[in-house]
């Protein structure tokens, strides 16, 4: 495995024990539709929530969140879409960014909640 894809699947571990600890309910990892996937879809106070999950290792090239472009927001909204018909979702619904930075043995957790729409 690539190094890059095992330090991704770390953040998305560490982001879905975060979401865990904090009383979210996870309904899927890597959603994938179309040529969209979303890394964590979860459902917290009757709000169905579409999470984007970026880990770094480093802030030279700037903060993991910064890396959520507009076309990757416009595809995890593709994706979101496709996820809400299927499931025949008709309530709330929200874009989240967890932002991960890894140092060392230090791990920093961002929550950006309604980041993006």
């Amino acid at each position: 495995m690539a190094i890059q894809q095992e330090i991704g699947n770390k953040g998305e571990k560490t982001a879905e024990n975060y979401l865990l600890k904090i009383g979210y309910e996870i309904l899927e990892r890597n959603f994938r539709a179309k040529k969209a996937e979303i890394d964590i879809i979860c459902k917290h106070a009757n709000t169905l929530i579409f999470v984007e999950v970026k880990t770094r290792t480093s802030t030279k090239f700037g903060n993991p969140e910064e890396f959520v472009n507009q076309a990757k927001s416009a595809k995890v909204i593709e994706g979101a879409e496709v996820y809400m018909i299927e499931n025949n979702w008709k309530g709330a619904i929200r874009f989240d960014i967890i932002s991960i930075l890894v140092r060392n043995d230090n791990v920093d957790v961002k929550h950006f909640e309604d980041a993006f729409y």
